[in-house]
């Protein structure tokens, strides 16, 4: 080897020390720095549906809300997939309940946060939230630990929002207030509505019982299947006169939620020792809008009667509002339909689910009495979770 080749590996090494220890490259003057091409995080936010006004169907609006609702001690957060829709929402949006300006009172989701002081709930929980003062329909609703339950192994979020309300009213009319009891007779007015055929699985648990139930002719082949003994279309036909003819004496228990000279009307159909359960006044929604002569005519045939008469017919009438429910009573009576529940005994129908831009059809689709079943909303539509769809 020459001198030359033995010197140029250290040669190479002196360089390669002299580009290590050089500054790096300075910007020129006109030079601007680069910036970081990381896009910032968009805001958090969620829809909700809210209401804009007393009147029609076009008075329900969607809202988008910035941020996360702020928890407070006791409180937790639930990302809502599916909730229920009453018809004391409809009264609402009339503004027929005035007490009310929130909408949505039963809804099914997932624990997201809790705030500080909560031990009975976890980050991940299935619940079912209960708020009879409403506010329910958003994406994500703050509760506290008392108004939700634990939804049970294998139970999906549109049985769990179809389940509390209707199945709750129907199971305290029939069992605390009616004492439905075997081989008796029980008429239920709109059988095919979301109490009625939550009423009626729950009048099948007792051996032998007669279930006159009232609906228009398409849906009697339905609420048959589900349990009534004898369908009534109340558009053809006079109930009372077709319940007479199978029952001659009347019957042990009338669930009454249309008001009106409806209530009279049961109230005559009540054998001795029965009892005419009132429960809402549906004849009273005849428009989009409120309905003044409709009020009207429901306070003219209300019925009016004292107690002599009570104690001289042998007849009791019962008025029934969930809202005003013992809440202990109404955590004890929910355990109980958990379990039916989970024993296969009960299971809610539901009957369309709506997303939440499509609260008026929602509503719409109630009022005008298409429904056979429950109506469900939900913040976004998926056909893969869907367990029925729009008619």
């Amino acid at each position: 080897m020459t001198g030359e080749e033995i010197k140029e590996p250290e040669e190479q090494q002196q360089q390669q020390q002299q580009e290590q220890e050089a500054p790096p490259p300075q910007p020129q003057p006109n030079e601007q720095p680069k910036e970081d091409s990381k896009e910032p995080a968009p805001e958090a936010s969620y829809k909700a549906v809210v209401l804009a006004g007393v009147g029609g169907y076009d008075k329900v609006k969607v809202e988008v809300r910035k941020g996360v609702p702020v928890l407070k001690a006791g409180e937790i957060l639930v990302r809502v997939h599916a909730c229920g829709l009453n018809f004391t929402d409809l009264l609402v949006r009339q503004g027929v309940i005035s007490k009310h300006t929130y909408l949505g009172t039963e809804c099914a989701g997932v624990v997201e946060a809790l705030g500080d002081d909560v031990a009975d709930r976890k980050v991940g929980d299935k619940v079912i939230v209960l708020n009879l003062d409403g506010g329910l329909w958003a994406e994500l609703v703050v509760t506290t630990v008392a108004r939700t339950f634990l939804m049970p192994e294998g139970m999906s979020f549109q049985d769990a929002a179809a389940l509390s309300i209707n199945y709750l009213v129907a199971y305290m009319m029939i069992y605390d207030f009616a004492n439905l009891r075997p081989n008796q007779k029980i008429l239920i007015h709109m059988a095919a509505g979301g109490v009625g055929i939550a009423a009626t699985q729950l009048c099948k648990l007792v051996k032998d019982v007669t279930i006159f139930g009232t609906a228009s002719a398409s849906k009697h082949e339905t609420i048959k299947e589900n349990g009534v003994s004898h369908p009534i279309d109340y558009n053809t036909l006079d109930y009372a006169e077709e319940v007479r003819k199978i029952a001659p004496k009347g019957v042990d228990i009338v669930l009454d939620p249309l008001g009106g000279a409806d209530n009279t009307k049961g109230f005559g159909l009540l054998k001795p020792l029965g009892k005419l359960v009132l429960y809402g006044s549906s004849n009273i929604l005849t428009a989009p809008k409120r309905s003044t002569l409709a009020a009207a005519k429901i306070w003219w045939h209300k019925l009016s009667i004292d107690a002599f008469q009570l104690i001289n017919s042998n007849k009791a009438v019962c008025g029934f509002q969930l809202k005003n429910a013992d809440p202990d009573q109404i955590a004890d009576v929910f355990g109980k339909l958990i379990s039916l529940y989970s024993e296969g005994k009960i299971k809610p129908k539901v009957d369309s689910v709506w997303s939440f831009e499509q609260i008026g059809d929602a509503m719409r689709h109630m009022q005008e009495h298409k429904n056979i079943g429950k109506i469900l909303l939900v913040p976004e539509v998926k056909t893969a979770d869907a367990t029925a769809t729009e008619n």
